[in-house]
């Protein structure tokens, strides 16, 4: 039988971002939920960093995310941007 990937959907915006681009984290997540069904994907988590700056990678969920990475829990990461 084979094994479906395991994914982590990372959503993130900053406010900055939402005002400016529109894409909000309910949208980023319901279009990364249809790719990761139409690619036959396992979404292991959605992994959501509100409000915080793409500045650096000092983001608690980001950082969450790349330890479950690192545990081997997933193989890919999706992420709108």
């Amino acid at each position: 039988m084979e094994q479906k990937i395991k994914v982590a959907i990372y959503i993130r915006v900053s406010t900055e971002d939402q005002a400016r681009e529109g894409h909000s984290l309910d949208e980023q997540e319901d279009r990364l939920k249809k790719l990761c069904d139409y690619k036959q994907y396992q979404i292991y988590k959605v992994y959501v960093d509100a409000g915080i700056s793409a500045k650096d990678t000092n983001r608690p969920q980001f950082q969450a995310m790349m330890k479950d990475m690192k545990k081997g829990k997933i193989n890919l990461i999706i992420a709108y941007k």
